[in-house]
């Protein structure tokens, strides 16, 4: 909800979603790293098993989804910039 209101309200862009967001860190963690899945899904605040397998989970794995997101934010950190274009100021 957060990101949500950043974008819509902050950033005022009301047709933006947050799913295309969510989508991408899926996809990168699925695709580009050895993370369990059910790290990234819970990273997502996705619930994880079934009824049974959750009673008996009482963790909630936060150093692996720390983990999980430092390497998230080491992959988009170091991604060059696409379709920017810099607006600098003449004098």
């Amino acid at each position: 909800m957060a990101m949500l209101a950043l974008l819509q309200r902050r950033m005022d862009r009301p047709g933006i979603t947050v799913h295309g967001f969510r989508s991408s860190f899926r996809d990168w963690a699925g695709e580009r790293t050895t993370f369990p899945r059910e790290i990234a899904e819970a990273a997502l605040a996705h619930v994880v098993g079934d009824e049974v397998e959750r009673a008996y989970r009482r963790g909630d794995a936060l150093e692996k989804r720390r983990k999980l997101m430092d390497a998230w934010a080491k992959f988009i950190g170091a991604m060059p910039a696409a379709n920017v274009v810099a607006l600098v100021r003449k004098a």
